[in-house]
């Protein structure tokens, strides 16, 4: 019998889910390499995505601001109002982007999804529609604990609008600022011919390659005529040629006198020639750190440059050998690296299934809460609230005894929250009943006792709500004082109470009364 093995691609720069705990949520991460160990293992390097609930509720703030801003400045805002029950679900497709790296065993992969930027001309409602798909605006920074806007977002909307005026009639006055018009920089209408602004253009190389023989710091940065014959060719003494000859009514006499002027050659530099060794070093390894981020290589590795010098100095650095050299370092670095990995489906049982063993619920490992006896088993779905399900799973603290159905289970493990608002909270997202107190029904808020929950959550605010007793409750805490004690019952919130030894009390006490 041929058996045959599921195999799953994961590709280099896709997202995937990964595992760190069968009880909590998939972690969303990105390839960005694949690589092979010592030991013949894969391991894969990932940049961190984080979900809502990984970050502080300060920053969960500014993210729902910045979301309303950006809705505020659609020319065309989402007409449907969202329901509480998409509203909370779309918290869930929400991540955002680190530039946090990890390593990790390429057999943590669970499975595929896809993580793209949020696009401001499509429906925010068309990510619930896509099956395992998330969205992302901002950047989160693990470290400084900041949220930025990410820098690829798409310029749509009357902000980036540029305003055209109204076209002049012929002969009508101009009355616009004319110091922040354009100027005009050369005239492809002008007397001279392509060989004589070409012959020109060489007098100024000439002179460029004379001035740098003549100058002291050249030398020492340049020191073979090579060097400086191709330092005096680039853009910046061809730009200052063409300026002179624009200035002088493309006059080739009075443009050479300005060339050389009674102080020597004018010697023109551009960034290639104004950058010291040592800096050239720093902007490559920032650059290998950071890649096209000139703000970030400014301010963390070159913050006496300008912006406006460093993205100069990128686009001359790409012309040179040194470019060429680490890009075919690169690219065989990359030959050697795998573009892609293949890794079995999963299939183990997760220690949180929960299996009937002699009538009684347990989990498969056989950990959690003791176990599962008919009253917990027979709890409804922590989400949905069904009572039927193929197989159930453990969810939250085991003194709580809460259980999940199969679909909803995944949608935790996928999206880090539950399918529907929490009964007791409205529209707002539950994680887990770690944080927050189980809201089903307990057989101890019949006897009109608050349930405050964990002692880990007792350090969170909490919900304040009323509970109405009837008149027959109140008469039974006054008539079983021996059986329960409500201060001590109180502070053990987990501990259940025997609801039949009350009730045997009360019909005792009614009916010798």
């Amino acid at each position: 019998m041929k058996i045959i093995t599921l195999l799953n691609k994961y590709e280099v720069n896709k997202a995937a889910v990964t595992q760190n705990s069968s009880s909590n949520p998939y972690l969303i991460r990105r390839i960005e390499e694949l690589n092979k160990t010592a030991s013949g293992n894969v391991e894969a390097k990932v940049v961190c995505f984080y979900r809502r609930r990984d970050i502080s509720h300060s920053l969960i703030q500014l993210a729902d601001k910045h979301a309303k801003d950006l809705e505020e400045e659609k020319e065309n805002p989402t007409e449907t109002e969202l329901t509480d029950k998409q509203k909370h679900q779309l918290r869930h497709r929400e991540l955002f982007l680190s530039r946090q790296y990890e390593s990790l065993p390429a057999t943590h992969i669970r499975g595929k999804c896809s993580v793209a930027l949020l696009n401001e001309t499509e429906a925010v409602l068309s990510y619930l529609d896509k099956e395992d798909t998330f969205f992302y605006s901002l950047v989160y920074d693990p470290t400084q604990k900041t949220l930025l806007a990410d820098k690829g977002e798409i310029r749509v909307g009357p902000r980036f609008q540029a305003d055209v005026p109204e076209m002049l009639q012929e002969g009508e006055a101009d009355d616009r600022d004319q110091s922040k018009l354009e100027e005009k920089l050369w005239d492809p209408e002008c007397p001279l011919t392509n060989k004589q602004i070409d012959q020109f253009l060489v007098v100024a190389r000439a002179v460029g390659t004379f001035a740098r023989a003549l100058d002291c710091s050249s030398s020492v940065r340049q020191p073979s005529l090579h060097m400086s014959a191709a330092a005096a060719s680039r853009d910046i003494t061809l730009f200052h040629a063409m300026d002179t000859l624009h200035r002088h009514g493309y006059d080739l006499s009075s443009a050479l006198s300005v060339l050389v002027p009674a102080g020597g050659p004018v010697l023109c530099r551009d960034e290639m020639e104004e950058w010291s060794a040592s800096e050239a070093g720093m902007f490559e390894e920032a650059l290998e750190k950071y890649g096209k981020d000139f703000n970030d290589i400014r301010q963390d590795f070159l913050p006496w440059k300008s912006l406006t010098s460093i993205i100069e100095y990128y686009y001359m650095w790409k012309t040179t050998d040194r470019y060429v050299q680490q890009k075919r370092l690169k690219a065989a670095e990359a030959e050697s690296k795998l573009k892609q990995v293949y890794i079995p489906t999963y299939n183990k049982p997760n220690p949180n299934q929960i299996s009937m063993t002699n009538g009684k619920m347990a989990t498969v490992n056989g950990a959690g809460p003791g176990a599962y006896h008919a009253a917990g088993g027979g709890r409804a779905c922590e989400s949905c609230y069904t009572m039927q399900s193929a197989q159930w799973y453990s969810w939250g603290p085991p003194n709580m005894q809460c259980r999940l159905c199969v679909s909803c289970w995944m949608y935790w493990k996928k999206y880090g929250g539950l399918k529907m608002p929490s009964r007791a909270e409205g529209p707002e997202e539950r994680t887990s009943p770690t944080e927050k107190s189980c809201p089903t029904a307990c057989s101890r808020q019949t006897l009109g006792r608050v349930n405050h929950g964990s002692p880990k959550s007792s350090m969170k605010t909490k919900q304040a709500f009323l509970l109405q007793a009837t008149r027959l409750t109140k008469l039974a805490r006054h008539m079983c004082r021996d059986i329960i004690r409500l201060r001590r019952a109180a502070r053990r919130p987990f501990v259940p109470i025997n609801c039949g030894a009350i009730k045997a009390e009360c019909k005792s006490s009614f009916n010798s009364s």
